[in-house]
């Protein structure tokens, strides 16, 4: 985490999202990331550090355990809300992929953007399928993904030692994306994902 922290701090972003914490690894993002973005939010395994400060932190509830929080993020230009959100992961079994509870958990992230009403929306997510994935139309079918609109190159973020695809994006509704990128690799099996919006 240590490490992880000092990569995403070097990125100079006003907002990072995290995912998968624990309660050993959220108090050194805090200490590590206390400098440079000295207010944040967790809750359950998703977090949000910023720069600026955060309020109306919310769970939004798309699993049985927290896997997706809301916050507004009070910006020298306005406010802005917030998402961090990790959907559950495709599994292989005997059956094949299983993602039904990935799909669910889309549904309910999407209705709980449906029912968003701020005018500017960032969603950050770890979304285990790809912006073209139909069953993340829900969702996707919504929002603009930064990559897709001012992406630098393929974006790919996974698997982090030889990215073939992207399942991890910067979503934006009311905010322009001026560009994206991805950030070196990390401890994570993910690469991480960085975005300049302009609102």
């Amino acid at each position: 985490p240590a490490g992880t922290a000092r990569v995403l701090a070097r990125a100079d972003a006003d907002v990072l999202a995290l995912v998968e914490l624990s309660e050993r690894s959220t108090p050194v993002y805090a200490r590590e990331l206390a400098a440079t973005h000295p207010h944040h939010a967790v809750l359950g395994g998703v977090g949000l550090w910023s720069r600026h400060r955060l309020t109306a932190v919310a769970e939004v509830e798309i699993m049985p355990w927290t896997r997706a929080l809301r916050a507004t993020a009070d910006t020298p230009e306005g406010p802005v809300a917030v998402y961090a959100a990790h959907l559950a992961s495709v599994r292989v079994s005997g059956a094949g992929f299983t993602t039904a509870r990935r799909n669910e958990a889309a549904r309910k992230l999407a209705a709980a953007l449906r029912a968003e009403a701020a005018p500017r929306v960032v969603v950050l997510g770890d979304f285990n399928g790809t912006y073209q994935d139909a069953a993340l139309a829900p969702v996707t079918s919504q929002f603009r993904s930064a990559q897709r609109e001012a992406g630098k190159g393929f974006g790919f973020t996974y698997p982090a030692v030889f990215p073939v695809v992207r399942i991890d994006d910067v979503l934006v509704r009311g905010v322009t994306p001026l560009a994206s990128w991805t950030l070196p690799a990390t401890g994570s099996d993910h690469r991480p994902v960085a975005a300049r919006l302009r609102f």
